[in-house]
């Protein structure tokens, strides 16, 4: 018995020096935890590229563990203007766009109207989603800004194709016209030698019209009134007319552009035109940007040759559009007339002087903006 005790004895004390077992798995699974819960980095050097009217790319450095464990991005955009770009109600509660992670740079399109031609700012946060529900997310990056681009071919494409459905049937013209304040041509004839130069596009119309701002050029009017073929009597612009015969902005060494397709909250829209000198440079401006028309056949302003020996041109407007032509060159007084407009009172409410376009409007209104 004392023997047998002394064997227990030994056999409890080396039991009780045993090590536990080793379990990698369950190792595996703090470390993992562990991982989860440390600290997202703040993106850093945020990049913008590939920006169209609306729509941008965007890309930012991270390191190499963050991208690797990364499930979702904040992406928080706002105007410029705005004095609180980080609209969040709390830090990880976004209000904006949650996107779910994918390799950048990442495309932003479709998840707020963008605006063409518009300051914005951008900041960005990673995440990681967490089994119940909530986020680990980082600091917010720095704040960049940028500004989104004209409108592209096609999208004055969709706009010219909303253009056609509006202008109704081609009147016949003889003039164009430019209607201005006595002090205007006074200026013209005493500090100029009588030439109208080419000013820049103010910002009326549409946003996202690729001249406003950019292309120089001198405006005139072409629509009549139905009952006498001529230029209206009044004016919103002052009441001094200068015309000048159409031949001489509209012939066969002339180019034509279609630029907008705009209303100010009214019935009727205005469209405008460029007419460019084949060669000039409002034309080599204007070819990889516009719309060209046909001058013989399209439904806003046509140019008709001769048919035979000893006939005049025909020349034809849109009539149920308000034209806006742009010609891109000089124009000397001496090329018209100047005169005194009949009417007895002038629509100055009808100048469409830096005018903003009906955002809400159907008719003239495309999918890419205002």
């Amino acid at each position: 018995m004392p023997g047998r005790a002394k064997e227990a004895s030994r056999k409890a004390e080396k039991d009780s020096k045993i090590q536990p077992s080793y379990n990698p798995l369950a190792n595996l699974c703090i470390i993992q935890m562990t991982d989860m819960e440390a600290p997202l980095a703040t993106p850093c050097n945020i990049q913008i590229c590939e920006v169209t009217c609306d729509s941008f790319r965007i890309m930012w450095d991270m390191p190499p563990q963050d991208t690797a464990r990364a499930t979702h991005f904040f992406i928080d955009l706002s105007r410029k203007e705005s004095s609180d770009p980080n609209r969040f109600k709390h830090r990880d509660v976004p209000t904006k766009l949650v996107a779910k992670a994918v390799p950048l740079p990442m495309a932003v399109r479709g998840h707020w109207f963008l605006s063409p031609r518009t300051d914005y700012c951008v900041a960005v946060q990673t995440a990681v989603r967490q089994p119940d529900g909530d986020y680990l997310v980082s600091e917010w990056s720095q704040v960049v800004e940028f500004c989104t681009g004209d409108y592209a071919m096609e999208h004055l494409q969709q706009l010219l194709d909303k253009a056609k459905g509006t202008a109704g049937r081609l009147l016949k013209f003889s003039v164009f016209y430019r209607n201005q304040h006595p002090d205007y041509f006074s200026y013209i004839r005493k500090e100029c030698d009588g030439l109208m130069c080419p000013s820049l596009k103010d910002s009326s119309g549409s946003h996202g019209s690729p001249i406003n701002g950019k292309l120089q050029g001198v405006f005139f009017s072409c629509n009549t009134e139905f009952d006498t073929g001529l230029p209206p009597k009044d004016s919103p612009y002052g009441p001094l007319r200068f015309q000048i015969p159409a031949g001489f902005l509209l012939n066969p060494n002339t180019c034509l552009y279609f630029a907008d397709f705009y209303c100010m909250y009214t019935a009727y829209h205005y469209v405008v035109l460029v007419l460019a000198p084949v060669g000039s440079e409002g034309d080599t401006f204007c070819r990889t940007r516009l719309p060209m028309l046909d001058l013989a056949s399209n439904p806003f302003l046509t140019y008709t040759g001769p048919q035979q020996p000893g006939e005049e041109p025909v020349y034809c407007h849109a009539s149920d559009v308000i034209l806006e032509v742009l010609f891109t060159e000089p124009v000397h007084l001496d090329r018209g007339s100047v005169e005194q407009i009949s009417g007895h009172h002038q629509l100055m409410s009808l100048t469409t002087a830096n005018a903003k376009k009906d955002p809400s409007c159907k008719v003239c209104n495309i999918s890419v903006g205002r």
